[in-house]
């Protein structure tokens, strides 16, 4: 499938190579179009800016600050319906990180204002627990896979639960888009892990007691 990523940054460097190696077509989208170039070239796949990405993607990975995000849609050309039905995968958290020792939140999900700007592309949550790290390499947990919960609608979810097995995790899936405020929760507890220390790669997973 074609995947275009809204952002050039770490997030979609770690995520998106999974991709290409599962043989979709990727084209690398962003507002600094000369650092979606250079992204673009490292992965060998094409690149533009955030309407490029936005037309050519079937499923759009919106990988950004949660600051940027009313002027991404407006570049990407939400409004003219350039993500009307697209898959829109947002890894993102609705917190403010100017200032690291104050991670705040207000408690709307990214993801649902995300879906409300996108004129018609549905929004699933995913990849917004961990570091980027964690996503970069296939690692196991406890001898298992990581774990990946996901939230949004269907067939949406379908498509993303296919694209977080590529990323060598197992997907879970814990309901409609309105747990995407839940999963953001869980988001701020780990970034103020890692705030305080706690390594890059770690992670919350879903695991089962000894027998």
């Amino acid at each position: 499938m074609r995947i275009g990523t809204l952002g050039s940054g770490l997030m979609t460097a770690a995520l998106v190579p999974h991709w290409i190696a599962a043989g979709h077509e990727v084209l690398v989208g962003g507002r600094d179009t000369a650092h979606a170039q250079e992204l673009g070239k490292r992965l060998e796949v094409e690149h533009g800016s955030l309407a490029d990405a936005a037309d050519f993607g079937e499923v759009v990975l919106l990988a950004i600050r949660s600051e940027g995000l009313a002027d991404c849609m407006e570049q990407a050309g939400a409004a003219r319906g350039t993500l009307s039905g697209s898959v829109i995968i947002d890894c993102g958290n609705a917190v403010h990180l100017g200032d690291f020792s104050q991670v705040r939140w207000d408690g709307r999900s990214l993801a649902e204002q995300a879906e409300f700007l996108a004129q018609g592309g549905r929004v699933v949550k995913a990849f917004n627990t961990c570091h980027y790290e964690v996503w970069a390499a296939a690692r196991t947990y406890g001898g298992s896979p990581l774990r990946v919960p996901y939230c949004g609608s269907e067939p949406a979810k379908e498509t993303v639960r296919e694209l977080i097995t590529q990323v060598g995790t197992d997907p879970l899936d814990v309901g409609d888009l309105s747990q995407a405020r839940h999963l953001e929760a869980l988001g701020i507890l780990m970034i103020r892990a890692l705030v305080g220390g706690a390594p890059a790669l770690s992670a919350f997973n879903l695991v089962t007691a000894d027998a």
